[in-house]
Protein backbone atom coordinates (compact mmCIF):
# COMPACT_ATOMS: atom_id res chain seq x y z
CA UNK A 1 0.00 0.00 0.00
CA UNK A 2 3.30 2.39 0.41
CA UNK A 3 3.57 2.64 -3.31
CA UNK A 4 0.04 3.21 -3.85
CA UNK A 5 -1.33 6.25 -4.28
CA UNK A 6 -4.78 7.48 -2.69
CA UNK A 7 -6.42 8.32 -5.91
CA UNK A 8 -4.92 4.98 -7.75
CA UNK A 9 -6.17 2.96 -4.39
CA UNK A 10 -10.06 4.20 -5.07
CA UNK A 11 -9.27 4.67 -8.75
CA UNK A 12 -8.96 0.74 -8.61
CA UNK A 13 -11.37 -0.09 -5.97
CA UNK A 14 -14.20 1.28 -7.96
CA UNK A 15 -13.20 1.35 -11.78
CA UNK A 16 -12.63 5.24 -11.68
CA UNK A 17 -16.00 6.28 -10.40
CA UNK A 18 -14.86 6.57 -6.68
CA UNK A 19 -11.72 8.83 -7.68
CA UNK A 20 -13.87 11.15 -9.52
CA UNK A 21 -16.14 11.10 -6.28
CA UNK A 22 -13.31 11.78 -4.41
CA UNK A 23 -12.52 14.97 -6.45
CA UNK A 24 -15.96 16.32 -6.56
CA UNK A 25 -15.35 16.25 -2.96
CA UNK A 26 -11.97 17.77 -2.40
CA UNK A 27 -13.04 20.60 -5.01
CA UNK A 28 -15.89 21.31 -2.67
CA UNK A 29 -13.48 22.10 0.07
CA UNK A 30 -10.70 25.15 1.31
CA UNK A 31 -9.40 25.83 4.67
CA UNK A 32 -11.25 28.74 6.52
CA UNK A 33 -9.52 32.12 7.62
CA UNK A 34 -9.93 33.44 10.74
CA UNK A 35 -10.87 36.86 10.19
CA UNK A 36 -11.32 39.55 12.88
CA UNK A 37 -11.28 43.44 12.28
CA UNK A 38 -11.46 44.98 15.98
CA UNK A 39 -12.09 43.10 19.36
CA UNK A 40 -15.48 41.51 19.62
CA UNK A 41 -17.79 41.62 21.70
CA UNK A 42 -19.98 38.54 20.99
CA UNK A 43 -18.65 35.12 20.39
CA UNK A 44 -21.85 33.20 19.44
CA UNK A 45 -25.11 33.29 17.89
CA UNK A 46 -28.46 31.90 18.73
CA UNK A 47 -30.79 33.13 15.74
CA UNK A 48 -34.55 32.09 16.50
CA UNK A 49 -36.39 31.98 13.49
CA UNK A 50 -39.81 32.30 13.29
CA UNK A 51 -41.27 30.65 10.07
CA UNK A 52 -44.12 31.89 8.11
CA UNK A 53 -44.53 35.78 8.98
CA UNK A 54 -44.93 36.57 12.60
CA UNK A 55 -47.23 39.32 12.66
CA UNK A 56 -46.21 42.60 13.98
CA UNK A 57 -49.16 44.41 14.75
CA UNK A 58 -50.36 41.16 17.05
CA UNK A 59 -46.85 40.77 18.72
CA UNK A 60 -45.06 43.83 19.35
CA UNK A 61 -45.69 46.52 17.30
CA UNK A 62 -49.05 48.16 18.81
CA UNK A 63 -51.04 49.96 16.69
CA UNK A 64 -53.98 51.78 18.49
CA UNK A 65 -55.00 53.36 14.80
CA UNK A 66 -56.21 49.83 13.86
CA UNK A 67 -58.99 49.61 16.63
CA UNK A 68 -60.30 52.82 15.63
CA UNK A 69 -60.27 52.09 11.62
CA UNK A 70 -61.34 48.42 12.09
CA UNK A 71 -63.99 47.21 9.26
CA UNK A 72 -63.18 50.47 6.45
CA UNK A 73 -61.75 49.38 3.42
CA UNK A 74 -58.57 51.37 3.33
CA UNK A 75 -56.45 49.70 1.28
CA UNK A 76 -54.98 48.96 -1.64
CA UNK A 77 -57.73 48.53 -4.57
CA UNK A 78 -55.69 46.14 -7.03
CA UNK A 79 -53.66 43.06 -5.34
CA UNK A 80 -50.12 43.69 -4.77
CA UNK A 81 -47.21 40.82 -5.77
CA UNK A 82 -46.97 38.33 -3.35
CA UNK A 83 -50.28 38.75 -1.78
CA UNK A 84 -52.68 35.81 -1.43
CA UNK A 85 -55.52 37.65 -1.67
CA UNK A 86 -57.07 41.36 -2.22
CA UNK A 87 -56.69 43.60 0.63
CA UNK A 88 -59.57 43.09 2.83
CA UNK A 89 -60.76 45.66 5.45
CA UNK A 90 -58.57 47.49 8.43
CA UNK A 91 -58.38 44.76 11.45
CA UNK A 92 -57.47 45.60 14.79
CA UNK A 93 -55.63 42.89 16.77
CA UNK A 94 -57.82 40.37 18.17
CA UNK A 95 -55.47 40.59 21.59
CA UNK A 96 -54.92 42.92 24.50
CA UNK A 97 -51.86 45.14 24.61
CA UNK A 98 -50.08 46.12 27.55
CA UNK A 99 -47.22 48.06 28.55
CA UNK A 100 -44.17 46.13 30.28
CA UNK A 101 -41.16 47.02 31.98
CA UNK A 102 -39.32 50.39 33.04
CA UNK A 103 -39.37 51.09 29.30
CA UNK A 104 -43.08 50.98 28.97
CA UNK A 105 -42.88 48.89 25.80
CA UNK A 106 -46.26 47.85 24.58
CA UNK A 107 -46.33 44.20 24.18
CA UNK A 108 -49.85 41.39 23.12
CA UNK A 109 -51.12 39.04 25.59
CA UNK A 110 -49.50 36.62 23.22
CA UNK A 111 -45.78 36.99 24.87
CA UNK A 112 -46.69 37.28 28.45
CA UNK A 113 -43.14 35.48 29.39
CA UNK A 114 -40.72 37.66 26.95
CA UNK A 115 -42.91 40.54 28.13
CA UNK A 116 -41.35 39.74 31.57
CA UNK A 117 -37.82 40.26 30.22
CA UNK A 118 -38.48 43.19 27.90
CA UNK A 119 -36.26 45.54 29.12
CA UNK A 120 -33.33 43.50 28.40
CA UNK A 121 -34.07 43.23 24.61
CA UNK A 122 -33.32 45.80 21.72
CA UNK A 123 -35.83 45.91 19.14
CA UNK A 124 -35.85 47.06 15.56
CA UNK A 125 -39.53 48.06 14.99
CA UNK A 126 -38.91 49.22 11.37
CA UNK A 127 -37.22 45.77 9.68
CA UNK A 128 -38.11 45.66 5.88
CA UNK A 129 -37.38 43.17 3.17
CA UNK A 130 -37.67 43.29 -0.90
CA UNK A 131 -40.35 40.56 -0.83
CA UNK A 132 -44.11 39.14 0.20
CA UNK A 133 -43.34 35.66 -1.16
CA UNK A 134 -41.96 33.25 2.07
CA UNK A 135 -39.22 31.36 -0.34
CA UNK A 136 -37.26 34.36 -1.68
CA UNK A 137 -37.87 36.25 2.03
CA UNK A 138 -36.36 33.23 4.14
CA UNK A 139 -33.68 33.20 1.60
CA UNK A 140 -33.02 37.10 2.21
CA UNK A 141 -33.36 37.31 6.00
CA UNK A 142 -30.53 34.27 5.99
CA UNK A 143 -27.96 35.12 3.05
CA UNK A 144 -29.01 38.68 2.24
CA UNK A 145 -30.12 37.96 -1.40
CA UNK A 146 -33.63 36.62 -2.85
CA UNK A 147 -32.16 33.89 -4.76
CA UNK A 148 -30.66 30.26 -3.72
CA UNK A 149 -26.87 29.56 -4.09
CA UNK A 150 -25.73 32.29 -1.38
CA UNK A 151 -24.04 31.60 1.52
CA UNK A 152 -26.07 32.15 4.84
CA UNK A 153 -25.07 34.19 7.78
CA UNK A 154 -24.47 30.91 9.83
CA UNK A 155 -22.01 29.12 7.71
CA UNK A 156 -19.53 32.85 6.48
CA UNK A 157 -19.12 33.52 10.33
CA UNK A 158 -18.20 30.14 9.71
CA UNK A 159 -15.49 30.63 6.81
CA UNK A 160 -14.83 33.85 8.71
CA UNK A 161 -14.18 32.97 12.13
CA UNK A 162 -14.02 29.01 12.40
CA UNK A 163 -14.72 26.88 15.45
CA UNK A 164 -14.60 27.29 19.36
CA UNK A 165 -14.20 23.40 19.89
CA UNK A 166 -12.42 20.64 18.15
CA UNK A 167 -15.13 18.16 19.00
CA UNK A 168 -18.84 19.73 17.44
CA UNK A 169 -19.77 21.39 14.46
CA UNK A 170 -19.25 24.92 14.36
CA UNK A 171 -23.00 25.83 13.05
CA UNK A 172 -25.59 23.60 14.17
CA UNK A 173 -29.47 24.02 12.94
CA UNK A 174 -32.20 22.52 14.95
CA UNK A 175 -35.52 22.57 12.17
CA UNK A 176 -39.01 22.48 14.07
CA UNK A 177 -39.76 18.23 14.61
CA UNK A 178 -42.61 19.46 11.96
CA UNK A 179 -40.35 19.30 9.16
CA UNK A 180 -37.65 21.94 7.19
CA UNK A 181 -38.44 25.65 7.15
CA UNK A 182 -39.20 27.10 2.77
CA UNK A 183 -36.62 26.20 0.72
CA UNK A 184 -35.48 22.97 2.65
CA UNK A 185 -31.61 23.02 3.25
CA UNK A 186 -31.22 26.11 1.53
CA UNK A 187 -31.25 27.48 4.10
CA UNK A 188 -28.70 26.55 6.13
CA UNK A 189 -26.40 26.13 2.85
CA UNK A 190 -22.37 27.35 2.51
CA UNK A 191 -23.25 28.42 -1.05
CA UNK A 192 -19.84 28.98 -2.91
CA UNK A 193 -18.13 28.97 0.30
CA UNK A 194 -16.23 25.35 0.63
CA UNK A 195 -19.08 22.52 2.24
CA UNK A 196 -17.77 22.40 5.63
CA UNK A 197 -19.12 25.64 6.57
CA UNK A 198 -23.04 24.38 5.77
CA UNK A 199 -25.30 24.15 8.78
CA UNK A 200 -25.31 20.60 10.82
CA UNK A 201 -28.61 19.42 10.76
CA UNK A 202 -29.91 17.63 14.34
CA UNK A 203 -32.94 16.36 14.87
CA UNK A 204 -33.63 16.89 18.21
CA UNK A 205 -36.31 14.91 18.74
CA UNK A 206 -34.72 11.52 17.74
CA UNK A 207 -33.06 9.17 19.95
CA UNK A 208 -29.76 9.35 17.50
CA UNK A 209 -30.10 13.45 16.63
CA UNK A 210 -27.16 12.53 14.57
CA UNK A 211 -27.86 10.20 12.24
CA UNK A 212 -25.43 7.35 11.21
CA UNK A 213 -22.46 8.35 14.32
CA UNK A 214 -22.26 4.78 15.07
CA UNK A 215 -22.54 1.90 13.07
CA UNK A 216 -25.60 -0.27 13.71
CA UNK A 217 -25.35 -3.28 15.79
CA UNK A 218 -26.30 -5.66 12.74
CA UNK A 219 -22.44 -5.35 11.53
CA UNK A 220 -20.26 -6.77 14.03
CA UNK A 221 -17.26 -6.41 12.15
CA UNK A 222 -17.51 -2.72 12.60
CA UNK A 223 -16.31 -2.33 16.11
CA UNK A 224 -13.22 0.17 17.85
CA UNK A 225 -10.77 -2.44 16.66
CA UNK A 226 -11.91 -2.31 12.91
CA UNK A 227 -12.29 1.70 13.27
CA UNK A 228 -8.93 2.25 14.43
CA UNK A 229 -7.37 -0.40 12.21
CA UNK A 230 -9.50 1.49 8.95
CA UNK A 231 -8.40 5.21 10.00
CA UNK A 232 -4.79 4.38 9.98
CA UNK A 233 -5.08 3.28 6.70
CA UNK A 234 -7.45 6.05 5.54
CA UNK A 235 -4.59 8.34 7.32
CA UNK A 236 -2.04 6.70 5.44
CA UNK A 237 -3.82 7.30 2.17
CA UNK A 238 -4.21 10.56 2.92
CA UNK A 239 -0.73 11.80 4.07
CA UNK A 240 0.36 10.27 0.63
CA UNK A 241 -1.85 12.47 -1.36
CA UNK A 242 -0.86 15.06 0.70
CA UNK A 243 3.16 14.97 0.17
CA UNK A 244 2.37 14.17 -3.74
CA UNK A 245 -0.03 17.52 -3.44
CA UNK A 246 2.06 19.78 -1.28
CA UNK A 247 0.36 23.47 -2.34
CA UNK A 248 -3.73 21.43 -2.60
CA UNK A 249 -5.65 22.45 0.81
CA UNK A 250 -8.13 20.84 0.11
CA UNK A 251 -7.87 17.38 1.71
CA UNK A 252 -6.54 18.96 4.90
CA UNK A 253 -10.55 20.31 5.07
CA UNK A 254 -11.68 16.77 4.39
CA UNK A 255 -9.86 15.20 6.65
CA UNK A 256 -10.69 17.52 9.41
CA UNK A 257 -14.88 16.81 8.70
CA UNK A 258 -14.00 13.08 8.98
CA UNK A 259 -11.80 13.77 12.17
CA UNK A 260 -14.84 16.14 13.49
CA UNK A 261 -16.78 13.18 12.97
CA UNK A 262 -14.84 10.31 15.15
CA UNK A 263 -14.34 13.24 17.75
CA UNK A 264 -18.24 13.70 17.91
CA UNK A 265 -18.64 9.77 18.41
CA UNK A 266 -17.24 11.18 21.96
CA UNK A 267 -18.55 14.33 22.37
CA UNK A 268 -22.24 14.22 21.12
CA UNK A 269 -23.84 12.07 23.19
CA UNK A 270 -23.11 13.80 26.06
CA UNK A 271 -23.42 17.28 24.01
CA UNK A 272 -27.20 16.13 23.04
CA UNK A 273 -28.59 15.00 25.84
CA UNK A 274 -30.38 17.11 27.41
CA UNK A 275 -31.87 14.52 30.64
CA UNK A 276 -28.85 15.58 32.30
CA UNK A 277 -30.16 18.59 33.21
CA UNK A 278 -31.74 19.16 36.14
CA UNK A 279 -35.42 18.95 36.05
CA UNK A 280 -36.42 22.18 37.17
CA UNK A 281 -34.48 23.38 34.25
CA UNK A 282 -36.85 21.05 32.00
CA UNK A 283 -39.71 22.68 33.22
CA UNK A 284 -38.31 25.92 33.29
CA UNK A 285 -38.18 25.13 29.43
CA UNK A 286 -41.30 23.40 28.92
CA UNK A 287 -40.30 20.40 28.70
CA UNK A 288 -43.23 19.13 30.88
CA UNK A 289 -46.07 20.72 28.43
CA UNK A 290 -46.64 18.64 24.88
CA UNK A 291 -47.11 22.87 23.61
CA UNK A 292 -43.75 23.82 24.50
CA UNK A 293 -41.78 20.31 24.67
CA UNK A 294 -40.51 20.60 21.21
CA UNK A 295 -39.43 24.12 21.11
CA UNK A 296 -38.34 23.99 24.51
CA UNK A 297 -36.44 21.05 24.26
CA UNK A 298 -34.27 22.57 21.15
CA UNK A 299 -33.80 25.96 23.17
CA UNK A 300 -32.52 24.15 25.92
CA UNK A 301 -30.11 21.69 23.08
CA UNK A 302 -28.60 25.59 21.84
CA UNK A 303 -28.13 26.43 25.40
CA UNK A 304 -25.71 23.53 26.09
CA UNK A 305 -24.48 23.14 22.56
CA UNK A 306 -23.25 27.12 23.11
CA UNK A 307 -22.01 26.50 26.23
CA UNK A 308 -19.41 23.52 25.01
CA UNK A 309 -18.40 26.15 21.87
CA UNK A 310 -20.83 25.60 19.35
CA UNK A 311 -20.84 29.34 17.20
CA UNK A 312 -23.70 29.43 16.08
CA UNK A 313 -26.90 27.78 16.50
CA UNK A 314 -30.35 27.91 14.54
CA UNK A 315 -33.52 27.70 16.13
CA UNK A 316 -36.59 27.04 13.52
CA UNK A 317 -40.22 27.55 14.67
CA UNK A 318 -42.57 26.27 11.91
CA UNK A 319 -42.19 23.93 8.46
CA UNK A 320 -42.81 25.62 5.41
CA UNK A 321 -46.17 25.37 4.19
CA UNK A 322 -49.87 26.70 5.11
CA UNK A 323 -50.39 25.39 8.74
CA UNK A 324 -48.57 24.86 11.61
CA UNK A 325 -46.23 28.41 11.47
CA UNK A 326 -46.34 31.61 11.71
CA UNK A 327 -48.30 32.02 8.14
CA UNK A 328 -51.72 33.09 9.22
CA UNK A 329 -53.84 33.19 6.69
CA UNK A 330 -56.90 31.58 7.47
CA UNK A 331 -58.00 33.65 11.44
CA UNK A 332 -54.96 35.29 13.10
CA UNK A 333 -57.74 34.76 16.49
CA UNK A 334 -57.23 30.70 16.35
CA UNK A 335 -54.10 30.47 14.14
CA UNK A 336 -51.54 32.67 16.10
CA UNK A 337 -51.77 31.55 19.90
CA UNK A 338 -51.08 28.17 19.43
CA UNK A 339 -47.75 29.35 17.58
CA UNK A 340 -46.96 31.66 20.59
CA UNK A 341 -47.43 29.67 23.30
CA UNK A 342 -45.37 26.96 21.93
CA UNK A 343 -42.24 29.82 22.03
CA UNK A 344 -43.10 32.03 24.43
CA UNK A 345 -41.99 30.12 27.53
CA UNK A 346 -39.05 28.70 26.25
CA UNK A 347 -37.58 31.70 24.97
CA UNK A 348 -37.61 33.43 28.21
CA UNK A 349 -36.24 30.34 29.53
CA UNK A 350 -33.36 30.61 27.22
CA UNK A 351 -32.75 34.14 27.93
CA UNK A 352 -33.13 33.65 31.58
CA UNK A 353 -30.84 29.89 31.36
CA UNK A 354 -27.70 32.06 29.36
CA UNK A 355 -27.88 34.24 32.06
CA UNK A 356 -27.59 32.00 34.80
CA UNK A 357 -24.71 29.94 33.12
CA UNK A 358 -22.92 33.39 32.57
CA UNK A 359 -23.15 32.99 28.82
CA UNK A 360 -24.73 36.19 28.36
CA UNK A 361 -21.33 38.00 28.63
CA UNK A 362 -20.62 36.74 25.16
CA UNK A 363 -23.73 35.14 23.38
CA UNK A 364 -26.13 36.81 21.32
CA UNK A 365 -29.85 36.07 20.83
CA UNK A 366 -31.76 36.96 18.01
CA UNK A 367 -35.41 36.73 16.90
CA UNK A 368 -36.81 37.26 13.62
CA UNK A 369 -38.63 36.21 10.73
CA UNK A 370 -38.99 36.26 6.96
CA UNK A 371 -41.40 39.52 6.50
CA UNK A 372 -44.64 40.98 8.51
CA UNK A 373 -47.89 40.88 8.18
CA UNK A 374 -50.93 43.31 6.91
CA UNK A 375 -53.21 45.73 8.78
CA UNK A 376 -56.04 44.45 6.33
CA UNK A 377 -57.98 41.24 6.81
CA UNK A 378 -57.98 38.48 4.31
CA UNK A 379 -60.88 36.69 3.83
CA UNK A 380 -62.37 37.89 7.44
CA UNK A 381 -59.90 36.97 10.00
CA UNK A 382 -56.91 36.37 8.95
CA UNK A 383 -53.55 38.49 7.65
CA UNK A 384 -51.84 38.37 4.10
CA UNK A 385 -48.15 38.81 3.50
CA UNK A 386 -46.56 41.58 4.26
CA UNK A 387 -42.88 42.84 3.40
CA UNK A 388 -43.36 46.30 4.27
CA UNK A 389 -42.40 46.16 8.00
CA UNK A 390 -41.80 43.52 10.66
CA UNK A 391 -39.91 43.54 13.99
CA UNK A 392 -37.13 42.33 15.12
CA UNK A 393 -34.88 41.63 18.15
CA UNK A 394 -31.81 41.52 19.47
CA UNK A 395 -30.41 40.14 23.45
CA UNK A 396 -27.11 39.49 24.81
CA UNK A 397 -23.57 40.58 24.78
CA UNK A 398 -22.77 44.07 22.99
CA UNK A 399 -26.61 45.21 22.87
CA UNK A 400 -28.25 48.35 24.84
CA UNK A 401 -31.01 46.83 26.75
CA UNK A 402 -34.62 48.77 26.25
CA UNK A 403 -33.99 50.22 22.62
CA UNK A 404 -36.80 50.60 20.40
CA UNK A 405 -34.88 51.46 16.77
CA UNK A 406 -36.92 52.66 14.00
CA UNK A 407 -40.87 52.70 13.73
CA UNK A 408 -43.57 51.53 11.03
CA UNK A 409 -46.35 53.75 9.98
CA UNK A 410 -49.81 54.08 12.67
CA UNK A 411 -51.07 50.76 10.77
CA UNK A 412 -47.92 48.71 10.59
CA UNK A 413 -47.97 48.38 6.78
CA UNK A 414 -45.25 50.12 6.10
CA UNK A 415 -41.50 50.93 7.63
CA UNK A 416 -41.13 54.72 7.72
CA UNK A 417 -38.77 55.55 10.14
CA UNK A 418 -35.25 54.50 10.49
CA UNK A 419 -36.20 51.81 8.13
CA UNK A 420 -33.22 48.91 8.36
CA UNK A 421 -32.98 45.66 6.13
CA UNK A 422 -31.09 42.38 6.71
CA UNK A 423 -27.90 44.07 5.52
CA UNK A 424 -28.22 46.47 8.50
CA UNK A 425 -28.78 43.09 11.09
CA UNK A 426 -26.04 41.28 9.55
CA UNK A 427 -23.65 43.93 9.28
CA UNK A 428 -24.68 44.52 13.10
CA UNK A 429 -24.28 40.76 13.94
CA UNK A 430 -20.28 40.75 12.45
CA UNK A 431 -19.74 43.71 13.82
CA UNK A 432 -20.57 42.52 17.34
CA UNK A 433 -18.41 39.47 16.27
CA UNK A 434 -15.85 41.81 15.63
CA UNK A 435 -15.62 41.39 11.62
CA UNK A 436 -16.12 44.87 9.36
CA UNK A 437 -19.05 43.62 6.85
CA UNK A 438 -17.53 44.95 4.20
CA UNK A 439 -14.14 43.08 4.48
CA UNK A 440 -15.34 39.65 4.52
CA UNK A 441 -15.69 38.39 1.04
CA UNK A 442 -15.05 35.83 -1.34
CA UNK A 443 -14.22 35.92 -4.93
CA UNK A 444 -16.61 34.21 -6.74
CA UNK A 445 -17.40 34.03 -10.45
CA UNK A 446 -14.93 37.33 -10.92
CA UNK A 447 -17.08 39.25 -8.26
CA UNK A 448 -15.99 39.78 -4.44
CA UNK A 449 -19.17 38.49 -2.64
CA UNK A 450 -20.11 38.97 0.62
CA UNK A 451 -23.12 38.58 3.28
CA UNK A 452 -24.24 42.31 2.70
CA UNK A 453 -23.77 42.38 -1.10
CA UNK A 454 -23.38 46.12 -1.91
CA UNK A 455 -25.14 46.93 0.65
CA UNK A 456 -25.61 47.37 5.00
CA UNK A 457 -24.73 49.39 7.73
CA UNK A 458 -24.15 48.90 11.25
CA UNK A 459 -27.06 49.74 13.59
CA UNK A 460 -25.00 52.31 16.40
CA UNK A 461 -28.49 52.46 18.13
CA UNK A 462 -28.67 48.66 19.58
CA UNK A 463 -25.29 48.77 20.31
CA UNK A 464 -23.75 49.45 24.04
Amino acid sequence: MDSCSRREFFADAGGGFAGLALAQLLSRDASAGAVQHHPPKVRRVIQLFMTGGASPMDTYDYKPELARLHGQMLGPKEKPEGFVAPAGAIMKSPFEFAQHGETGRWVSSMFPEQAKLIDEMAFLMAMTTKTNVHGPGTYMMNSGFLLPGFPCMGAWISYALGNLTDNLPTFVVLPDAKGLPYNQRGCFSSGFLPAMHQGTVINAASSQPVPDLFASSKFAFANRNGDAEGLALLDKMNRLHAAQHPHDSRLEARIASYELAAKMQVSAPEAFDVTREPESVHKSYGLDDKVTEDFGRRCLLATRLIERGVRFVQVWSGPQGATGNWDNHGNILTELPPMANSVDRPIAALLRDLKSRGLDKDTLVIWTTEFGRTPFAQGSLGRDHNGGSFVSWLWGAGIKPGIAHGCSDDWGYQAVENKTYCYDLHATILHLLGIDHEKLTMRQNGIDRRLTDVHGHVIPEVLA
